[in-house]
Formats: C-alpha cells, structure tokens, sequence
C-alpha cells in the first residue's frame, strides 16, 4: 500500500477522533507545528525513518521534543504510529490532516507568483477570483520571482494559470523557431 494511502487513512481517522473530542483546530496546529519542526529539521525525519534507530528511541524523540508542545490526541496519534512501525511517514499524516482539514473548514489553498509584490487591490481581485470559482475561502499564498518579467502564475490546488510574460515569450520563441 502507497504512502499516500496509508497516511490518509491514519489522518481521517485522526480527525475524527478530533471531531469527537471537540479539538480539530488544535490538533491541526499540532499538525504544523510538527510539519514544520520535520521540515527545519532533516535529522528528525532521517532517525524516524531509519531502520537502525530502534521504535523506543524514537518514541522517545518523539516525547522529547511534543509530549509537553503537542494535545494529549496528536500526541497519541505519535505513539500510535510508531507501535505500527511507521514512524518515517509522520510528515505524510501531518500534511494530509491539513488538506482533510482545509476540506473541512471550506479552505482553498492557492499560490499567486508574480514577478513584483502584489498590491491590495490585486490580492482581493485573485482571492475574489479563486471563491468565486472554488465556492470556498481562500488562503492566499503569495511569491515574487523576478524571472517571470511581468504577469503572474496562478496555482489552486492542481490546476495552474500560466499568464507570465516569460511563458508568452517561450510560446512565441517556439511557433517561430526554424
């Protein structure tokens, strides 16, 4: 069975367990908070993923750094998992809890990469723009990159509006290419 699968399993029932004690969006900052530590700190998922490193030397990695920062619930969920041999897929929980989550709360996630900063007007127009199509809220994530030229790349979940300038650039380079 894939990663992919088996982590979605543990986050729904994850967040059912959450639903029935009341604690949903604690359990989704825990669900950052580790994410976030897993990805600031590459040693963390090596020890939980290797096979040398035994399941109560890492149960006790994972006391130490989210028995006292993380609800009693995720806290479990970490004990859970690694009694099932299946430490190095915590990252993959944790991310899916938080795409079940969004679900859940009616949150879309889009990325708007723009070659200048955005104005106001043009956050509210994108974010406008992505409820309306969606029918959901929509958390804007924002990025500059200067090779764009102008434009903008528009990405909501896994579809993506090419606008730049460079894409239009690299089209025309192609149609009158020999």
């Amino acid at each position: 069975m894939s990663v992919s699968s088996v982590a979605a399993r543990y986050a729904k029932s994850l967040i059912e367990l959450a639903k029935e004690k009341n604690v949903v969006d604690i359990v989704y900052d825990d669900m950052l908070l580790f994410k976030d530590t897993a990805s600031k700190n590459r040693g963390l998922m090596l020890a939980l993923g290797s096979p040398v490193v035994r399941h109560e030397k890492k149960l006790g990695i994972l006391k130490a750094l989210f028995s006292e920062r993380v609800h009693p619930v995720s806290y479990t969920i970490f004990t859970i998992i690694t009694k099932k041999n299946r430490e190095a897929i915590l990252d993959a929980i944790a991310e899916e809890y938080i795409t079940i989550y969004n679900s859940y709360r009616g949150i879309q996630k889009a990325t708007i990469t723009s070659s200048t900063p955005l104005t106001d007007a043009l956050r509210k127009q994108f974010s406008d723009m992505v409820a309306e199509a969606t029918g959901k809220t929509v958390e804007l994530e924002e990025k500059v990159d200067d090779r764009l030229i102008g434009g903008y790349i528009l990405r909501v979940g896994d579809r993506q509006i090419d606008a730049s300038l460079r894409s239009r650039l690299n089209e025309l380079r192609l149609e009158f290419a020999p």
